[in-house]
């Protein structure tokens, strides 16, 4: 049994994905990056990463999609345009239809490295190791990845929905 996961690490102004294909207890990375939406205002931003999401999501055809959920520690600024595009990578992949599961940051860390206050250069290290990578991939593609593992791990993408 296969499963194709899509991991998101929501950002405001950079959006990690990655696609980690499941099979069996091996995984591997298809294709991976970050969106940078572009444009002058907070509404052609989203518009910008609206697109582009879409686009991913069509070009790669996912089985189910995994999104870190927002980090309740920031400003509410921050806050806010966190959960703004969060939304829109929710909106998406509704329109997808595809299954979405979110995971905390602490859920994340738990899956990959085993405790839920892991620093981020453990779950690189993690992320490498995993996806027997030759090189550490970028934060929000390695944030991205742990994602779309920690959804594997933890078996959803076998019960969807």
């Amino acid at each position: 049994m296969s499963c194709r996961v899509l991991g998101v690490d929501p950002g405001s102004r950079a959006t990690g994905w990655a696609l980690v294909i499941a099979e069996g207890n091996k995984y591997h990375i298809e294709s991976a990056g970050v969106v940078r939406p572009a444009g002058s205002s907070r509404p052609h931003r989203l518009a910008d990463l609206q697109r582009r999401l879409a686009s991913i999501v069509n070009d790669l055809a996912p089985d189910c999609a995994a999104v870190e959920s927002s980090f309740s520690g920031i400003n509410p600024k921050s806050g806010l345009a966190l959960a703004e595009s969060r939304g829109v990578i929710l909106a998406v992949l509704g329109c997808d239809d595809l299954p979405v599961s979110s995971y905390s940051p602490a859920q994340v860390k738990s899956a990959i490295v085993g405790h839920g206050r892991a620093e981020k250069r453990q779950i690189k290290y993690m992320v490498v190791r995993l996806l027997n990578l030759d090189a550490t991939p970028q934060a929000d593609t390695a944030d991205a990845m742990a994602v779309a593992l920690t959804h594997i791990h933890l078996g959803s993408w076998k019960n969807p929905r």
